[in-house]
């Protein structure tokens, strides 16, 4: 098992090197799995450069895009075509300037439905594409898992302080952001079943909390709990190393 503190850390020069990074990263993690691949994306701004990279020229026509399918670490409960969507911000970015095929794209539900109710529609979404009801160590969900890194210590949707950091059963659980606003969000036990899963940090204001999750074991923080049986990687830029 790998935490943060054993991750493979990599510092890049800036933002647009960090996403290059990010970018053969997961060309790569997805190009080793035979077949069908599926991939945990996540929010923010780091990514979306990411995205756009990927549906950019110098992937668009290289990526195994057929095979690869397309969920999500966690979202917002706002409707899809709202500014705070993580999957507006993908679409915008990637999906639809992609060759996709419309199936492989797994949108988490949230319109006409509670929180609740939709926290296990995607659940019951991820076992019927995983083929089975508990998760195998020898055979992960995901080809790839991208993950952020918030200010609190938050990763996905996993903030310090909830009852969800206790969860083992539950594959998607809706939570409460420090905010009140809702959120769907996978389990640790979902975001840790990956044969590769990358963090994405930026940013000075970034420089502290990463430095905490990384070195001082505090169980407070949610991605310091973070811990997978794959390969883990720490991609930084160098506003958040010094």
């Amino acid at each position: 098992m790998t935490t943060l503190s054993g991750a493979k850390l990599e510092t890049l020069a800036d933002s647009e090197a960090l996403a290059r990074r990010a970018a053969d990263w997961l060309a790569a993690s997805v190009r080793a799995r035979d077949g069908v691949a599926a991939v945990a994306l996540s929010g923010g701004s780091t990514p979306r450069r990411l995205y756009r990279l990927l549906a950019g020229p110098a992937y668009r026509n290289t990526f195994p895009w057929a095979r690869v399918h397309w969920f999500w670490g966690d979202e917002r409960f706002v409707p899809h075509d709202d500014g705070e969507s993580n999957y507006r911000m993908a679409w915008e970015a990637m999906l639809s300037r992609a060759p996709i095929p419309a199936a492989n794209i797994h949108r988490v539900p949230t319109e006409g439905i509670g929180p609740e109710a939709a926290a296990s529609a995607y659940e019951r979404e991820l076992k019927s594409f995983y083929g089975a009801d508990r998760l195998d160590p020898a055979r992960p969900l995901f080809a790839a898992t991208l993950l952020g890194l918030g200010v609190d210590g938050h990763t996905a949707s996993l903030f310090p302080g909830t009852s969800v950091l206790d969860e083992r059963e539950r594959w998607v659980a809706a939570v409460a952001d420090p905010h009140g606003k809702m959120r769907i969000t996978l389990t640790y036990p979902i975001l840790e079943s990956s044969r590769n899963v990358a963090f994405l940090v930026e940013g000075p204001e970034k420089r502290m909390i990463l430095e905490r999750v990384r070195t001082s074991g505090e169980d407070s923080l949610p991605a310091a709990r973070f811990d997978t049986f794959g390969d883990l990687c720490l991609f930084r830029d160098a506003a958040a190393a010094h």
